[in-house]
């Protein structure tokens, strides 16, 4: 494997010795990325590793104190994100940033709306945002004057791309622009990213998933501790070796081996036709010492699932046992006392109080058992166990995506939970968090804990699960052994096994007739 430093023509992108300190403490030291014309470049690293601060300061939100900036060779420097918008540099943040009661059009143009005379051309407008929808191949999707707030989020991503392109840009940043997808809008949202690189747009990909970077960019710049560690042609690394790369230690085997199956215990929870919502007819039995992992396509119920085990949605029909006693969970305290813990899809809006210490969000949930039990919690042992160190009095919106996950696996650990349910728990942490957090669940798991782990990364399921359950369209479609194939997930994610039974039955029908 050799450095990449990109000798194939003039670079679009430089960004040399780009150095970055926050109250005295290094967060970027004599950075280095080049990225080409019709390039498709990742930028990878741990949490904390300087992408994010890398980042913005390409785009004027903040100001290198060494180092300088070039586009087309030309020095440039940018003391607002404006300034870089009219240089043709777009970024499209992780989180959404739309106006959910405005339509798609008057986000996508928002401030700069056209006008004639003294009033929005909203004619004017709509044909503008329907362009540049069908730029993305998705203006027959996509209505300029539906509401933001009433689409799925993969047609809001795409709403927030086609905002950065109506700057006409030459460079656009993608930061974790699947992180709320399914597998199938990713390999759609590719497709449309592909056809912008086949006209002449860079770029700049941001990602944790591992996969995604293989499938999609053209060269890698890894960061770590705010330094660059190496730019790589993605065809010369194989996952080994990125991951070396990002971590500086080897990850012997990605995934923690599976439970054997005299560990598996007996039934923690079990459901027995339970319905609420969209959920119908759902039998599921979770086993301690067992991770059960739970796929199916956007919309089949994973997280509803998850909601009614834990006592936020009231269950409309059907039974809940645990440990073989008949249980009604009204409540998401009840849950919790219970013995149930579910650590949400969302951290930072459902799972976290952004604005509360390490030590209170630790804490929030064994207060629904009580103030013996929160006196019996050795805070900085339940810390250390997952691997979170420094002071518990610092607020957890200051922390990075992987660490703040670890304050509420600490929450839950804190309440002694027997079932724990976790929703999408690596989605946004770098791949040592990751594997920081896989280890953990197969610790709990070999300690008797019954866990229910729901992903939209395949591999993740198929790496983790010691059984694999498949919902579709709101009941289990069916169930798999572990080490199954993305394959045999998918078709019954799909329901094309029933489509093929229904041909064969067909078949079978005609030619006894």
């Amino acid at each position: 494997m050799t450095d990449d430093n990109g000798a194939r023509g003039p670079a679009l992108l430089g960004m040399h010795g780009i150095s970055k300190s926050f109250f005295g403490v290094p967060v970027l030291n004599d950075v280095r990325l080049e990225c080409f014309p019709g390039e498709i470049h990742a930028v990878m690293g741990e949490n904390g590793a300087g992408k994010s601060t890398l980042m913005k300061i390409l785009v004027g939100v903040h100001q290198p104190d060494a180092g300088r900036i070039e586009l087309d060779g030309t020095p440039v420097r940018f003391h607002h994100p404006r300034q870089a918008l009219a240089a043709g540099v777009s970024i499209v943040h992780q989180e959404l940033n739309l106006l959910p009661d405005r339509t798609v059009a008057e986000n996508i143009f928002l401030g700069r709306e056209p006008r004639r005379r003294f009033t929005v051309d909203r004619t004017a407008m709509d044909r503008a945002a329907t362009r540049l929808l069908a730029t993305l191949r998705a203006d027959d999707l996509i209505s300029p004057r539906a509401l933001v707030g009433r689409l799925p989020v993969a047609q809001q991503q795409l709403v927030e791309i086609a905002r950065a392109l109506s700057y006409a840009p030459r460079l656009l940043v993608l930061d974790e622009p699947t992180a709320a997808l399914s597998p199938h809008e990713v390999d759609t949202l590719f497709e449309r990213i592909r056809r912008l690189r086949a006209d002449g747009l860079t770029v700049l990909y941001i990602s944790h998933r591992l996969k995604e970077i293989f499938d999609l960019t053209d060269r890698i710049t890894v960061l770590k501790d705010g330094r660059r560690v190496a730019t790589v042609r993605t065809s010369e690394v194989d996952t080994r070796a990125l991951v070396h790369l990002m971590v500086g230690r080897e990850l012997d085997h990605y995934y923690p081996p599976r439970a054997a199956p005299e560990r598996i215990g007996p039934v923690r929870l079990a459901l027995r036709g339970a319905g609420a919502g969209p959920l119908h007819d759902i039998d599921l039995d979770l086993r301690a010492g067992e991770i059960t992992g739970l796929a199916g396509l956007a919309g089949s119920g994973r997280t509803e699932l998850a909601r009614l085990l834990f006592g936020a949605t009231r269950m409309t029909s059907g039974s809940v046992e645990l440990d073989g006693r008949v249980r009604r969970l009204r409540s998401v305290r009840h849950a919790i006392r219970s013995g149930v813990g579910l650590l949400t899809e969302d951290r930072k809006t459902e799972g976290l109080v952004l604005q509360l210490s390490v030590r209170d969000n630790s804490l929030l949930a064994v207060r629904a058992l009580g103030r013996r039990a929160v006196r019996r919690v050795g805070l900085g042992d339940l810390l250390d166990r997952v691997g979170l160190r420094g002071s518990t009095a610092r607020e957890v919106r200051y922390l990075s995506g992987g660490n703040q996950q670890k304050v509420v696996l600490a929450r839950w650990l804190a309440t002694g939970a027997r079932v724990l349910i976790f929703d999408e728990p690596t989605r946004g942490v770098d791949v040592g968090a990751k594997a920081s957090i896989h280890e953990l669940m197969r610790e709990l798991a070999d300690a008797g804990t019954a866990i229910l782990m729901i992903s939209s990364e395949l591999p993740e399921v198929i790496g983790m699960a010691d059984r694999i359950v498949v919902l579709r369209e709101g009941t289990v479609a069916g169930e798999l052994p572990a080490g199954a194939s993305e394959a045999e997930i998918m078709l019954l994610a799909t329901g094309e096994p029933d489509r093929r039974a229904a041909a064969v039955g067909a078949t079978g029908a005609g030619g006894a007739a």
